[in-house]
């Protein structure tokens, strides 16, 4: 009978680890996202050798769009799966907790399921945006690197290797950190007795951009182009504008005694412009490498065919385009940001989307991806639940990269200078991105103990015709030719999120 005995024997099977992989302020300039044209006229070719590896072994979301782009609101976003007006956080600061609800997090509900769940850099937003990290995600003590260059407050810098060697740059020493992070959690992944969820927020390509100076031998100045679209939307309202005056801040931009900086259309000179453009691509190229350490120590470790591993962007960010600088706007180059999924055996030859997703979504996703219970839809008001989704997965992507899942994309931004959308009145900009159009209202909305969009009160409208003006330079709201097609769009807008799915009968409640 000793052939029994041996059958009987329990078979471990381990759970799928999460290797959560992120990045502040990168826009989606990278090999994956821009396809066959390199070099283009506009982008040089991007040194992002990583990412565009991790994308050929992924399920790669062309068109991903935060919920706000910010880094507080777009990462409580994420993290919750729950839209700005459900967690009340519009601005940096805010803490969804104390605001929103008692919201399960994406990395808390991995370790109610038996994860152990190791979090360290920009993940939350750091301090009281997020009661110091959310000590209730983790299972073990935060990691933060401390040694960041601040470059004598330039807006940029190309740190001399032999300083860097000496004086490690934060982001490499979040990467070190991971490092032995995952030699750590390894043995107990391994053997089944206990996955993990490690969380990796680098902090580049944020400002100021300062990165090892052999980072920009990739991209030469005569390589570098100005915007394609150097001014704002003919027809843009004054609502939708970011001032980005606090440029003027860094040493290197107010000893030019450059006056109107962030006013609209107000442009940097043409050296300067390129100079920026080509320090961001550095800084991406660095946070690049740093990812790279960290995946090949995945790989060194045994831990690959057993991890998922999931890459975003909390955001895009604006170079010049319109003669924006930053985020902080309802544009596509803010809006739109990178995020891609590997899950081992599924996605390992690659698969690509163009199908709208949301970053409401990678929550439940990656429930389903690892096995665990389902996420449910949340109900009209879920103030008081504290688990449940306003997205949905994307694992029907992975079988079928065609499938609609939804419709529209749904974002939102308040003006800056209107007003508190937390605590009192304010101007408050919703804005859609269907297959062919990006449709925005900017309009009154009240904060406080009820939180009331008043769409009856419309301040100002957008809309950008992306089959013909993919820069979204023709603001067509007043064109009587699309008065037809903003009837619809705006209809579509007021209805929200539930209506703009397929399945989304089933998402009423």
């Amino acid at each position: 009978m000793q052939w029994l005995a041996f059958i009987l024997v329990p078979v471990v099977l381990a759970r799928k680890n999460v290797l959560f992989l992120i990045s502040d302020d990168m826009r989606p300039n990278l090999g994956a996202y821009l396809g066959p044209d390199f070099p283009s006229p506009v982008y040089p070719t991007m040194h992002t050798p990583t990412l565009d590896a991790l994308a050929k072994r992924s399920l790669l979301l062309k068109r991903a769009y935060v919920s706000q782009a910010l880094c507080n609101p777009s990462r409580t976003a994420l993290l919750t799966s729950r839209r700005p007006d459900t967690s009340h956080i519009y601005a940096i600061g805010p803490y969804f907790r104390k605001y929103g609800g008692n919201f399960t997090t994406l990395p808390e509900y991995f370790k109610q399921n038996g994860y152990r769940t190791i979090g360290m850099g920009k993940v939350f937003h750091p301090g009281s945006s997020s009661g110091n990290d959310d000590p209730v995600s983790w299972t073990d003590p935060y990691f933060h690197a401390h040694a960041h260059y601040k470059g004598d407050h330039r807006s940029w810098t190309a740190v001399p290797e032999e300083r860097v060697a000496q004086q490690p740059l934060g982001d490499t020493l979040l990467a070190d950190n991971a490092i032995k992070v995952l030699q750590d959690v390894a043995p107990k992944a391994k053997s089944g007795e206990q996955p993990f969820f490690v969380a990796v927020g680098l902090h580049k390509p944020h400002l100021p951009w300062n990165f090892p100076a052999r980072f920009m031998d990739y991209y030469p100045l005569e390589n570098i182009r100005p915007p394609p679209n150097y001014f704002a939307p003919v027809g843009m309202p004054t609502v939708a504008w970011h001032n980005f005056s606090k440029f003027a801040g860094f040493k290197d931009i107010k000893s030019l005694g450059l006056k109107d900086i962030g006013n609209i259309n107000f442009t940097f000179p043409h050296n300067l412009t390129l100079e920026l453009r080509r320090a961001y691509y550095s800084c991406m190229s660095f946070v690049d490498y740093e990812l790279g350490r960290v995946i090949v120590e995945l790989d060194n470790l045994g831990l690959s065919d057993n991890t998922i591993i999931s890459f975003w962007g909390d955001h895009g960010w604006q170079l010049g385009e319109h003669s924006e600088w930053q985020k902080q706007t309802n544009f596509e180059d803010a809006t739109h940001a990178p995020m891609m999924i590997h899950i081992p055996g599924l996605t390992d030859q690659g698969i690509v989307t163009e199908q709208l997703t949301e970053f409401v979504d990678l929550f439940p996703t990656l429930a389903e991806a690892a096995e665990l219970p389902k996420i449910e839809t949340c109900p009209d008001n879920s103030q008081n639940v504290t688990l449940c989704t306003e997205g949905l997965s994307l694992m029907p992507l992975v079988k079928n990269p065609n499938t609609t899942l939804k419709t529209a994309a749904f974002s939102q931004y308040p003006n800056e200078n209107d007003g508190d959308p937390l605590t009192g009145k304010a101007v408050m900009g919703y804005t859609m991105r269907t297959d062919s159009y990006r449709y925005t209202e900017w309009v009154k909305f009240t904060g406080g103990k009820k939180f009331v969009t008043h769409w009856n009160k419309l301040v100002a409208a957008e809309l950008y015709d992306h089959t013909v003006d993919p820069q979204e330079n023709y603001n067509q709201a007043l064109n009587a030719t699309y008065a037809n097609i903003r009837k619809e769009l705006s209809a579509k807008l007021q209805a929200g999120w539930r209506k703009a799915m397929p399945v989304g009968e089933t998402l009423s409640h």
